[in-house]
């Protein structure tokens, strides 16, 4: 059975994925936190990769704890063309757990900007736009979620 959209995976490739890998990122990271998680990011040379820490007590039921994670897996997937080189571990605190979505995904992205590892967003410029100049969007939809891509 084949659907008409092919499934995005997150690749084996762009996961911090065993206990020595996650130490390393713990021990030699820079640490930037929000109420709804901690991020740890260590530089590196090779491309971004994403490790997660949902523990039970953030929420003791497990469809929570993958709704955070997919929540997170998702939004680096649209982010990974402009994240910076280095391994990123999501620790998510209890608030996670009653936050929307949209609250972890935002949470996530002001995290990494706060960190350095994404570029800063073009919209907060403090000069007023040209007169007579059309705002150009953004950011475009993207087709197969409907979501808006960031720009780089």
């Amino acid at each position: 059975m084949s659907s008409a959209f092919p499934r995005k995976r997150f690749p084996r490739s762009a996961r911090v994925r065993t206990r020595a890998e996650y130490s390393t990122v713990f021990n030699g990271a820079r640490r930037v936190s929000d109420p709804l998680m901690t991020l740890h990011w260590l530089k590196g040379d090779a491309p971004a990769r994403l490790g997660m820490a949902v523990s039970r007590k953030v929420d003791t039921r497990a469809v929570g704890r993958n709704r955070i994670k997919r929540v997170l897996r998702d939004a680096t997937r649209h982010l990974l063309p402009c994240l910076a080189d280095g391994d990123f571990v999501v620790v998510a605190r209890s608030a996670a757990k009653t936050a929307s979505n949209q609250q972890i995904r935002e949470a996530f992205e002001r995290l990494l900007r706060r960190a350095g590892a994404l570029p800063a967003s073009g919209a907060d410029g403090t000069m007023p736009p040209r007169k007579g100049a059309e705002p150009t969007p953004l950011n475009a939809p993207d087709a197969s979620s409907g979501r808006a891509e960031p720009a780089c």
